[in-house]
This record gives structure tokens, sequence and C-alpha cells, in this order.
């Protein structure tokens, strides 16, 4: 809805990972160090630019997803307002985008900042 602004800066989560990840009815949920991300888009999993998994409000995450835990963040980008990529360390990049004008698609929060980004 907002898309993503220039001076986000999501460089703590490079060499972080994540030892669980939620989901909710609408929504999935992980924290990397000490950064927290709030999905309500799609979020879609791929090894050498093959998609593995895929995340959808109303289902369950593909097995994939079991893939990126204790797994080390090494490249975060923002690669254009709509899209952030993260590459972890096991060679799997998990693509967050804002696919919506009309609603929020994610929040992050930093760990000490009492605001979030809201995308």
């Amino acid at each position: 809805m907002y898309k993503t602004p220039k001076e986000l800066d999501l460089s703590p989560v490079v060499g972080e990972f994540t030892t669980q990840i939620r989901v909710g009815q609408f929504d999935l949920q992980f924290t990397f160090g000490g950064v927290s991300f709030t999905i309500q888009s799609p979020v879609n999993l791929f090894l050498r630019g093959e998609p593995i998994a895929r995340w959808e409000g109303g289902k369950w995450p593909d097995p994939g997803f079991y893939d990126l835990m204790n797994t080390e963040i090494v490249r975060c980008q923002i690669v254009n307002d709509r899209l952030i990529v993260m590459e972890f360390a096991n060679g799997i990049e998990m693509h967050l985008e804002d696919n919506s004008d009309q609603y929020e698609c994610m929040q992050i929060k930093f760990e000490g900042d009492p605001s979030q980004w809201i995308i």
C-alpha cells in the first residue's frame, strides 16, 4: 500500500537467522535478530531462480520454509519500492512483495524503536 521507503535500512538482518516462523490466519511472522516482520502479502522462496515454496494468507506455508530456520542471511536488498529480497547462506532467496495499492502488506519493527515501518 505505502511501498518500501528508500530510507528503510535492513542491513541489521544480515548475519542474523530465525529460529521460528509464526503463522497467523492472514499473516506470516518472523524475527531476524532485532528486526521483526509481519507479512500479509504472499511470500515466495526461490533456489537458483526456481520457486520452491510459497505462503499466502489463509494457507499453511509450504515445507520449504523449514529450510530458513537457523540459516544466516547473507544479503538483504530492497530491489525496488515493491520488492525486498533476502538471501540465505543455503542459497534460498525469500521475496517479500508489496502487492497491493489498497491494503498494508507488511510491518517491520526494529527492537528498541517504538515505531514501525508500514508497507
